[in-house]
């Protein structure tokens, strides 16, 4: 694959970034991605290693090295082809997929990998530019009508799957637009919303119906999930109607703190932050919107939800931005032969820590401090980490100051309102219990009602939603036809 000897020639180009200066000044995307022949000699580089690791890591079983050398080829039209094969939304995961593949990159284990991400970047901006991608409407219709719960990835690449496999597809979200988490979890500077509108466009094209502002089931009054709803629909009426029902949404459901102080204000969860800049940058006014400027901002939970919380406060102006950490600092570089082709435990630095604030490891949080019901402060303490267990470093409290506390702890759930609502058994952890297998994989103990994506997983990466979304969608169509030809 690639140039045989292009490994040895040609070193990792990465893309570069817009100045720090500059780019905290707007909301937009601000990588440079690869020019022509940068994606070229990047592809030159991918080895002709007999087993490609980077296929077995991708979620989505990505034929990298053969679009690898496609591009190598200057061949980009079939590369296009190849990628969409395995992916619906190349350019969503060529922008926010942390690259597993790029970790068992063989060249890895002597040298820096090949570029994959920014290879399946260059690819999918080209084939958009070039009007390669266009909508696929399929050539017959099978008379099945399928309800697709949440237009987060698993959603949408289980609804243009269906669509194209004949069915009439109904896609239901509980916000103003299309999206879930892609729209309203990921900040724009690291997604344009106009790549998700772009793909709506092409589902539409294809057949597919979204329905937005639409609640399936019920919330609890005091939740705090983005809801932007206008009506609501029963799931009997979705059974009713349709002859398949997928539950696609998010696990949405935060991982709190509850420490004394916890109820004051100015301490929230990041999904309460964020979506609100989204909204406002899609030109929404909003009353009373949670803004960082001139803020001592401390941000709970180290990892990417976290470093969205630290670059959009950097971007509102705020005055110092600390992230905590509960676990000890990691290592800068990985013990490669020890876990190589596997994704390493290492110390990431995104982009938004590129930007300024500072990051704390092994510190805990012991309460909110506050003064007429308003935060001032965190209480801290440092800990000490031995066989997996973690203890408090007497002598270590420690108050910092705290106008605006962000908790990006994770997610430890969907709502259960939605899966109880259908009467879904829940697994151990709160999640729609239903398998992966190709056999009855996908299916819920309800019949006719499948889960797919954070739903039935849990929290996870944007690539593994897109991978359930795609093998549900078989699911669903084997349900419906006896047979299928979907990919899996």
């Amino acid at each position: 694959m690639g140039k045989v000897t292009g490994f040895l020639e040609h070193r990792r180009v990465k893309e570069t970034y817009e100045p720090i200066d500059a780019r905290l000044k707007h909301y937009k995307e601000f990588v440079l991605e690869l020019n022509v022949e940068q994606a070229r000699v990047q592809g030159a580089r991918c080895m002709d290693c007999g087993i490609p690791f980077c296929n077995g890591a991708c979620p989505v079983s990505n034929l990298i090295p053969d679009w690898n050398d496609l591009v190598y080829q200057d061949d980009w039209r079939n590369a296009a082809e190849l990628l969409h094969a395995t992916n619906n939304f190349p350019e969503f995961t060529g922008r926010v997929c942390p690259a597993p593949c790029e970790a068992a990159c063989t060249l890895n284990l002597i040298d820096e990998p090949v570029g994959i991400k920014s290879i399946e970047r260059a690819i999918i901006d080209r084939a958009w530019s070039e009007g390669w991608v266009a909508p696929q409407p399929p050539p017959f219709r099978t008379g099945k009508r399928v309800a697709v719960v949440g237009s987060g990835p698993a959603g949408l690449a289980a609804a243009q799957q269906l669509a194209r496999a004949g069915h009439e597809v109904t896609v239901f979200e509980k916000n103003d637009r299309p999206g879930g988490l892609l729209r309203y979890g990921i900040p724009d500077f690291k997604l344009d919303k106009a790549l998700i509108d772009r793909r709506v466009a092409q589902l539409e094209a294809e057949g597919v119906t979204f329905r937005t502002g639409v609640l399936v089931g019920s919330l609890p009054e005091d939740s705090k999930v983005a809801n932007l709803a206008r009506e609501t629909v029963s799931p009997g009426e979705l059974q009713q109607k349709f002859d398949a029902v997928l539950l696609a949404g998010g696990a949405e459901q935060p991982r709190d703190l509850p420490v004394p102080g916890r109820d004051l204000r100015g301490v929230h969860f990041a999904m309460e932050f964020l979506p609100q800049q989204n909204r406002v940058n899609a030109g929404d006014e909003l009353e009373g919107q949670l803004h960082a400027g001139g803020k001592h901002v401390v941000v709970i939970g180290g990892g990417d939800t976290g470093s969205d919380c630290v670059g959009t406060s950097h971007r509102h102006g705020a005055a110092h931005v600390t992230q905590f950490e509960l676990l000890p600092m990691p290592p800068e570089q990985e013990h490669k032969p020890l876990t190589w082709p596997y994704w390493p435990h290492k110390l990431r630095t995104s982009s938004s820590h590129e930007e300024g604030g500072e990051r704390e490891f092994a510190i805990g949080t012991k309460a909110f401090l506050g003064e007429a019901g308003q935060v001032t402060g965190i209480r801290t303490v440092r800990l000490a980490w031995e066989g997996g267990k973690m203890t408090e470093i007497p002598g270590t409290e420690e108050d910092l100051p705290a106008d605006l506390v962000l908790l990006a702890m994770g997610f430890v759930s969907p709502v259960a309102g939605i899966l109880d609502a259908f009467g879904v058994s829940r697994d151990a952890r709160g999640n729609a219990h239903a398998t992966a297998e190709a056999a009855g994989g996908y299916a819920t103990n309800v019949g006719g009602v499948f889960a797919a994506g954070d739903m039935r997983r849990g929290q996870s990466l944007v690539v593994w939603a897109i991978r359930e979304g795609r093998q549900a969608a078989r699911a669903v169509d084997e349900f419906l036809m006896g047979v299928s030809d979907l990919p899996r």
